[in-house]
This record gives structure tokens, C-alpha cells and sequence, in this order.
């Protein structure tokens, strides 16, 4: 390192404590980059890689983007799940002895995003850490820097349950200590659970006490004090908007697991990942982004407390009853920014005098807004909507309307609001009017008309003259001070002396402008825990506007919640479909089940809709459970504690299981964990391996969901013969989705009816996507001669396995008479025709055919089986 130049070493020395992170050096204008940064930075920012000297023998790569376009680059590597420190140069380069002391100011992180194009105004951008304990829990809290808001719960020790919350929170980083369990630190990786960054585990700290006041156990504050030291030890500044934290228990929301909230769309699709088609995209009419947020966080969580369900649905019910108040209400809020992050911005420390402006103007609405709401009767919502009136006046009397980006360029302070200000402005102004009086001067004493005054920052206050002119200045007036091509440029001591006047005054008031807006921020700063609560509030009353909007333009119902389990919806439809579908008319469809029908078990054509109806019921209770309306004309609901679904087919490739093994996991999450509180979708179990396997599956599935957990559970099969269990399991009807077939192609009605289906279409669905019209014919002929070796099921036998076995052994059977007795036109299996010299069976073969006739099969051991199926062979020998 000692052949290094000691800038370079100075770069070495700082990179080495930010070995994860891109060091973005300042030098000068620009931020540089060396060595490996160098080479990494490049690539990802597709910038020119350079080299310079730095006193070894070898050039060393180089790299850099302008300080001003910082901001762009830094979102570019955040985005890719970078880190960048930023280290700023920490004294004046004039008192500098040596090379410039330069120190890491920040630590940018995907977690700690505080602005930028990588930060979506409806979304949080949640920071997590998770601390493992001896007992074997872990505590998970989770912050969002932009907004001050933070989190904890302990959870039990399981991989699962951590993955869930994860999951929920969508955290863009993820802080565990080195010791944090690997093959944990594995899993997640494989799982793509956002960044890993890296904090020894700490003792509550003293000074993070306003953040950890509401916290009674000690698991609670060391979880969230690691993640505090975190922050405070990347972003190096005060942080005074961080809310107290809140704890909280999963249990105490509707549990959703990972595949359930994929499975049901609630907040992206399964295709695209991206929100338009999902539940989230159905209810957003938002009109802030703080309520944008708060809605995303009700669907993850819905609520499992019937009280707190039916407060929120007395709030729906009165804005949905008030058409014209809550139209006014919407306009209001859309002239609300979002207070959350303005007050992280605040306390930040790089909020701008536009940023105070968008606050002002929000506060304004305040008063309106409060006032409409107190005329709907709802003292609860209004009394939590403090307008703030002290800071709106504060903003009012200090900042200029328009300001400038820029607060270090002055004009963004009102006038009256400083004396010492006013005095400075005076001057300059009035210098200025001196500059105009002084031109109008020199021209008419001179005679020159193109006389000028102009101003540059090198030479300051000059007076023009063209070459041509020159002849016309009075001797001995005039001091030349720069030549130009066409003309000369003069000063004069009356000039000169205005000029020290006018830029002293200009400088004077610039400083103070900036040293007032710093004060500022800081009044405003001590007023951000009333601004939160204002933000929370706003928030709310607008997820709750947006529910009654919602509610009243889709002709949603309220639901009742049932406390007998019963599910009673009259014309339910699914929610995101019936939005999608638009002009055609959406098939609504019933749904009834109490303590005599707690399993419904759904059979029907492909495309028919049975994945459609199973996703209704489900999205239907989660919308009861966040508060909003349903989509019925009637709806009785029990309260759900957990939902669990399984729909659809997907690989997860990078953790190396097939379809069915997801298939077969989904499964057993919800078997371990549902109760006789749940809610059980599951679509063509089994449908993943052998008929056998797969049947074997279902039915056991069925049978211990019915007899050991007794969930409310929607199974749709093609298994048809899983409908006899419903002669056997007390609580399980059949339901079917309607088809007909007109000439020869199949309709679907999508209606849900009594009773099991008695044909699967799926040639037609085949035919429905166009395959190829040969290849639809040939289908059909393999069916027909399918179909000819089926025989009647007996109908004593209640096993789906043991009558799909009898069926098959049957038909074999009869397959051996059929081709004993067959013609030598005879088709086979694949449509040709058999063997013209084929003559009729032996009398020997006769004699084991006869003895075939007369088997019963079903009576027959697998053993005895072989066995006779050994002598058999002999006897044809």
C-alpha cells in the first residue's frame, strides 16, 4: 500500500470498511471509482472505464459520473441490489495540510431508499432483521426508513412461518448477525429473500429509548435495536422521524401463507408479477399514497377480530351512504401529499423548500376535510384529523409560493418575514434600480445609444462600448477593464463602489436565506409525531373511502358473520373477474355450507370455472375480513383464521422440486396447520403422478380433512369416481360446474349445481384451443373405443380405487373375449387392421379363455393372481 499515492491510500483505507458497497470518492465535481469498483461499475452503469496512475507501477482502473447526476447511478445500483457509500469530501481543500480529509457521509442500501425512482409511492420499502434466540425463536422487526414506521413479533422456530412474514413485508433487505444460522442463510437465498446485510446482535441501547418505549420484553428490544444500529450506523445522521416501534402477533390477522397469496392474486399476478389483475388493483381508488400503502398492508393482514371487522364496515356503510360528501372527500384527498415520507424527509435532512410548499398545500385540505367528515356523524375519524393549523401558518408567512429547486440559491424566503433579510434585499434591489438610473445616464451623456451595463462573475459590473463608439467617452472617465473583440468594457469608481454594495447584499442574503430555511426544518421537525398521526389518519379515512367507492359503483353487499361456521352467499361473483370481463355478463353462482356441509367436492369440465368459483369464496371472506363489501347480493360468513389453497401448476426450479412436489407440499402446509376455523382450496390434487398415486392421494386427503380437521374445504377433481365418497363422509356433498353440448360442441354454463358432472369434454376444450382438426378426429375415435370397453361400476363398491380397479380388470377381461370372437377386419387400438392370416384360436387357447370367463377377478389376491396367471401361460405353451 506504501507505493500508492496517498490519495489512493487514503481510497484503500476507506473501501476496506466497505467491502460490500460501490465507494463512490469525491473528487472535485465527480465521484470516482477504483480497482474492482471500477471494473464492476462500468458494466452495470455502462459507463467509460478509464485508468490513471496512483503510484505503483501499474495504471490503476478508473471510473467516475458527475456529482450532480449522482442520483440516477445510485438508483441504477440500488435497484440491481447494490450498495453505494458516499464519501464526501469533510474539510475546506484551502485548510487542507495534505490530502483532503474525506469521510463515508451514507450508506445507501436497497432497504434504506429514501427518494429516488426506485421507491413506489404505494408501496413500502420495508428494512428487516432478524434475531435468533436460545429458546430457539426468532424476533423479526422491520422498519421503513422512508416513513419512520417500524414493526416486531417473535415467531417459533420455523422456517416457513419466517419465509410467510417475509413474504408479506416484501423486504428489500434482510439484517441477520454472522452467526445467523446458514442453512437458514441458505434457504433464503435460494427463496430470493431480498439482500443480506450483516449486525452483531445488541443490547437495548439507551438512546434508542422513544423508538423502544412501547416495547414490554426484552426479546422485542433487542430485536428491533439491532436493526436501529443498523440504520443509524449506515445513514450517519439524525433520525428523528422513527416512529415507536409496535408489536404485534401473527395470529392475531387472518394467516395467509406464501403460496395461498400467490395462488389468489391478492397484490400481482402469477404470469406478469405486476398488479393490474390482482385484488390489489380491484380495490385501489386511493387517492394518496400513504392510503395506497395502507390498503396493500389490509389485504396482506386481514383482520380475524369480529369488533374491529364490523367498526370499519360502519365507516364503509356511512361514506358508501353519502354519494356527494364523499365525492368531495376524494377531490380533497387528492390534493394531499404524502405526509409520511415528507416528514422522513424532514428529519432526513433533505427535504427542499418545494418539498415544505407540497406540505403547506396539504395541510390546507385538512380543515375541509375534517369538517366533512364531522358532518357524517363519524367523531372518531374526525377528531384524529389535527389540521396542524400552527405549522400551515408557519410555511404560510416564511416560503415563497413558486421556490426554486435549489436551497442554496436564495428567492425562496418570503419578504417581512426577516428584518435583516428585507435590509439586504433593500440594497440589492435598489442597487440594481441604481444600475438601470446609471446606463440611462451614461447614454444620453455620451450620445451612444448601445451603451451597456451588463454583469459576469469574473469581472462583475461593466459598462460596453462598441469599437466604433469609443471616440465619444469623455478622457479620464473610464477605467478600461477587458477587451473584446468589437469592444471595450469600463468601470467607473461611481460603479465600482455600488457594485461591493449590491454583491455583499446579494451574498449576505443568500447565506441567510439558507441558514433561515435550515431553522425552519427544524421548527417543522419538532411537529413530525402530529404529523404522522395527521398521516395515519388520512390514510385510513382513505382506504375507507375507497372501500365504500368500491363497494357502491361494483353493487357489493355488506356480509354478516355467522358464528355457527356457516357460509351462505347468494350470487357471489369473483371480484377481479367480473372487473375484467366488463361489458359481458359475469355467471354468478351460490354457495351454502354449515355443520352438515363442510366439504364441497367439485367436479366438472376443463374451463368450466371451478378454479373460479373455489377463488371467489376465498377472495369474497378476504374482503370481509379487511372491512370492505362483498361481491353478492347476500353474504353470511364465518370469520377465517387461515386460508390455505392449492390452484394450479408451477416448478420451483431453483430449489430443484417439480410440479408435484409443490403440489404435494402446499398440500401438507395447509394439512399441518389448518383448523376447523380454515378455509381449504384445493384444485386437482393428485393430478401430478399416476391415476392410482394420484387418486389414492385425494381420497386420503379428503377423508383426513373430513375426519381429522373438519375445515370448510372446496376440492375440485376430474377423479369422478371421488364422488361416491359423499355416500360414505357425512359432511362432503357433490357439486358440479354445468356444461351442455349443442351439435356436436360442448357450451359451458358456469353455473354451479347439485350433484356430480357426468363427462369431463376435455376433447372439446381440446378442440376450443385449435388443435389440429386430424389430431381432434383421431381423439375422438380412441375415445369411442375406449368408451365400448367401460362396463357398468358395481354399485356396492364404495372405494373409487377398488371400482377403477374393478373397471379395468373387467374391461381387460372382456377385451380377451372381444378378440377371441373377432372378425379379421377387427380395428385395433390404433386403427389398423389385423393380420388377414390370422385364424381362429386353438382349442387349447379356447379352453384358457373359458377358464378367463369364469374368474371373479375382485375376488382374486394379488398372490393367487400371479399364480393362476403362471399357469395360464403354461397351458398356451
Amino acid at each position: 500500500m506504501a507505493a500508492y499515492t496517498p490519495m489512493i491510500q487514503q481510497y484503500l483505507k476507506i473501501k476496506a470498511e466497505y467491502q460490500d458497497a460501490f465507494l463512490f470518492f469525491r473528487l472535485g465535481d465527480f465521484y470516482e471509482m477504483f480497482f474492482e469498483d471500477a471494473l464492476n461499475a462500468s458494466q452495470e452503469l455502462e459507463i467509460t472505464l478509464t485508468s490513471r496512475e496512483g503510484g505503483s507501477e501499474e495504471r490503476i482502473p478508473m471510473c467516475g459520473i458527475p456529482y450532480h447526476a449522482a442520483a440516477g447511478y445510485i438508483d441504477t445500483l440500488i435497484e440491481k441490489g447494490y450498495k453505494v457509500a458516499i464519501c464526501e469530501q469533510t474539510e475546506d481543500p484551502k485548510q487542507a495540510v495534505g490530502v483532503v480529509r474525506r469521510e463515508v457521509v451514507q450508506l445507501i442500501t436497497p432497504g434504506t431508499k429514501m427518494e429516488g425512482k426506485g421507491l413506489d409511492e404505494k408501496e413500502n420499502n420495508f428494512i428487516a432483521s432478524l434475531t435468533d434466540f436460545a429458546d430457539g425463536t426468532f424476533g423479526l422487526a422491520y422498519n421503513d426508513l422512508s416513513t419512520g414506521e417500524n414493526k416486531v413479533t417473535i415467531l417459533e422456530g420455523s422456517f416457513d412461518d419466517l419465509y410467510n412474514e417475509l413474504s408479506i413485508l416484501g423486504a428489500k433487505e434482510v439484517v441477520i448477525a454472522q452467526d445467523f444460522p446458514a442453512d437458514w442463510q441458505q434457504k433464503m437465498k435460494e427463496r430470493g429473500v431480498a439482500a443480506l446485510s450483516y449486525e452483531d446482535s445488541v443490547d437495548a441501547d439507551v438512546q434508542f429509548e422513544s423508538v423502544l418505549k412501547l416495547l414490554q420484553e426484552q426479546k422485542q428490544r433487542a430485536a428491533v435495536s439491532k436493526l436501529l444500529h443498523y440504520l443509524f450506523r449506515t445513514q450517519k445522521r439524525s433520525l428523528d422521524h422513527l416512529q415507536p416501534a409496535q408489536p404485534y402477533e401473527t395470529n392475531s390477522y387472518m394467516k395467509i401463507d406464501y403460496y395461498s397469496k400467490r395462488n389468489l392474486e391478492l397484490t400481482e399476478t402469477i404470469r406478469s408479477k405486476g398488479k393490474k389483475g390482482s385484488l390489489l388493483w380491484l380495490l385501489d381508488e386511493t387517492k394518496t399514497a400513504m392510503g395506497g400503502r395502507l390498503l396493500k398492508q389490509w389485504i396482506e393482514r386481514p383482520l380475524i377480530d369480529k369488533k374491529t371487522i364490523e367498526k370499519r364496515q360502519l365507516l364503509v356503510e356511512t361514506l358508501k351512504n353519502h354519494y356527494f360528501e364523499r365525492q368531495d372527500l376524494r377531490e380533497r384527498l387528492k390534493e394531499v401529499y404524502d405526509l409520511e415520507r415528507l416528514a422522513g424527509r424532514v428529519a432526513f435532512g433533505n427535504v427542499n423548500a418545494r418539498d415544505l410548499i407540497q406540505l403547506k398545500r396539504s395541510l390546507q385540505q385538512i380543515p375541509t376535510i375534517r369538517e366533512i367528515v364531522s358532518s357524517l356523524d363519524v367523531a372518531a375519524l374526525a377528531e384524529k384529523l389535527d389540521p396542524c393549523m400552527d405549522v400551515t401558518d408557519l410555511l404560510e408567512q416564511s416560503l415563497i409560493e413558486n421556490p426554486p429547486l435549489s436551497v442554496k440559491e436564495g428567492n425562496i424566503i418570503q419578504d417581512g418575514y426577516h428584518p435583516d433579510l428585507d435590509t439586504y434585499r433593500d440594497a440589492s434591489r435598489n442597487g440594481k434600480t441604481w444600475i438601470a438610473q446609471l446606463e440611462r445616464q451614461e447614454r444620453d451623456r455620451t450620445g451612444i445609444k448601445s451603451l451597456k451595463i451588463g454583469y459576469n462573475r469574473v469581472f462583475g459590473y461593466y459598462i460596453e462600448v462598441t469599437r466604433a463608439n469609443l471616440h465619444l467617452l469623455e478622457e479620464g472617465r473610464y477605467e478600461r477593464k477587458q477587451t473584446l473583440t468589437n469592444a471595450e468594457r469600463y468601470i467607473t469608481p461611481e460603479l465600482k463602489e455600488k457594485e461591493a454594495l449590491i454583491l455583499q447584499a446579494e451574498e449576505k442574503s443568500i447565506g441567510l436565506e439558507y441558514d433561515l430555511f435550515q431553522e425552519l426544518r427544524e421548527q417543522v421537525k419538532s411537529h413530525i409525531p402530529r404529523l404522522q398521526a395527521l398521516a395515519k389518519a388520512v390514510s385510513e379515512l382513505d382506504v375507507l373511502q375507497c372501500f365504500a367507492t368500491i363497494s357502491e359503483e361494483r353493487h357489493y353487499v355488506k356480509p354478516l358473520f355467522s358464528n355457527e361456521r356457516k357460509i351462505v352467499l347468494k350470487d357471489g361473483r369473483h371480484p377481479v373477474v367480473e372487473k375484467v370481463l366488463q361489458t359481458q355478463e359475469y355467471v354468478p353462482n351460490d354457495c351454502d355450507m354449515d355443520s352438515e356441509r363442510e366439504m364441497l367436492l367439485i367436479t366438472g369440465p376443463n374451463m368450466s370455472g371451478k378454479s373460479t368459483y373455489m377463488r371467489q369464496i376465498a377472495l369474497t371472506s378476504i374482503l370481509a375480513q379487511i372491512g370492505c363489501f362483498v361481491s353478492a347480493s347476500e353474504a353470511v360468513l364465518p370469520i377465517f383464521d387461515k386460508v390455505f389453497t392449492r390452484i394450479g401448476a408451477a416448478d420451483d426450479l431453483i430449489s430443484g422440486q417439480s410440479t408435484f412436489m409443490v403440489e404435494m407440499l402446499e398440500a401438507k402446509n395447509a394439512i399441518v396447520n389448518a383448523t376447523e376455523n380454515s378455509l381449504i382450496l384445493f384444485d386437482e390434487i393428485g393430478r401430478g403422478t399416476s391415476t392410482y398415486d394420484g387418486m389414492a392421494l385425494a381420497q386420503a386427503i379428503i377423508e383426513h380433512i373430513h375426519e381429522k380437521i373438519g375445515a370448510k374445504t372446496l376440492f375440485s377433481t376430474h377423479y369422478h369416481e371421488l364422488t361416491v365418497l359423499a355416500d360414505e363422509l357425512a359432511c362432503l356433498q357433490n357439486v358440479h360446474v354445468s356444461a351442455v353440448e349443442q351439435n356436436g360442441n360442448v357450451v359451458f354454463l358456469h353455473k354451479i349445481k347439485e350433484g356430480s358432472a357426468d363427462k369431463s369434454y376435455g376433447i372439446h376444450v381440446a378442440q376450443l384451443a385449435e388443435l389440429p382438426t386430424s389430431l381432434i378426429n383421431r381423439a375422438n375415435a380412441i375415445l369411442t373405443e375406449l368408451e365400448k370397453d367401460r362396463v357398468t361400476v358395481n354399485a356396492d363398491s364404495t372405494s373409487p380405487l377398488a371400482q377403477t380397479e374393478y373397471t379395468e380388470q373387467k374391461s381387460l377381461h372382456q377385451n380377451v373375449e372381444t378378440a377371441a370372437a373377432a372378425s379379421d377386419s377387427q380395428l385395433s387400438f390404433f386403427g389398423e387392421t389385423a393380420n388377414p392370416d390370422r385364424r381362429a384360436p386353438a382349442s387349447k387357447e379356447k379352453k384358457v379363455l373359458d377358464e378367463l370367463k369364469g374368474l371373479e377377478v375382485l375376488e382374486l389376491t394379488p398372490l393367487d393372481a400371479l399364480n393362476l396367471l403362471y399357469k395360464l401361460q403354461k397351458k398356451l405353451k
